[in-house]
């Protein structure tokens, strides 16, 4: 990507409430099976969505298919809550974040060829999800969760410069936009 379109591209980031981003190489990102086996043992999402593993392949599956890709996009956005305990409270908060995923998902896809959204939590489009009895309804919307795919995601936040905690009650959602030039 050529410093003209880069910049072309953060001058309209500038207009989202991202807090920090960093561009990364396609073979940048750390994946490990560990984060896999805490989606299978703590998230209720579990095998319950196309967004969300098994549905979205192995982890050397969704590895395979990042690699693929010339580049990530990373970036966080926060949003306070009274209570960062509260789960409630702070998945309340998804939306905004998931707003900001698809805007640049929109920014990056007007400079680039195919592009890939991950998000901090399973794809909510569906009140209920097809999977596994029939195929995705909105798969050109749909953005799986980035733990899905089993990228580490402190690993991924030191990599990229990008701060993983923003203070106490402070939510730090990770997003990111792999792209093919």
């Amino acid at each position: 990507m050529t410093d003209e379109i880069r910049s072309e591209i953060e001058e309209k980031l500038s207009g989202l409430p991202v807090v920090q981003y960093a561009w990364l190489a396609g073979g940048e990102i750390p994946f490990s099976e560990r984060v896999r086996s805490i989606c299978r043992e703590e998230c209720p999402r579990y095998g319950s969505s196309w967004a969300c593993p098994p549905g979205v392949g192995t982890v050397e599956e969704c590895r395979i298919v990042c690699e693929s890709y010339d580049g990530a996009l990373v970036f966080t956005t926060i949003a306070e809550v009274q209570d960062i305990e509260n789960m409630e409270e702070t998945l309340a908060t998804r939306k905004e974040h998931e707003e900001v995923t698809r805007g640049i998902r929109h920014i990056l896809q007007q400079y680039t060829g195919q592009t890939l959204a991950l998000s901090g939590d399973s794809c909510a489009i569906c009140g209920k999800c097809a999977y596994p009895d029939e195929p995705c309804r909105h798969p050109g919307e749909m953005i799986p969760c980035v733990e899905g795919y089993g990228i580490v995601v402190p690993l991924l936040a030191e990599q990229a410069g990008i701060e993983f905690m923003n203070g106490s009650n402070v939510v730090t959602w990770f997003g990111m936009v792999f792209f093919t030039e």
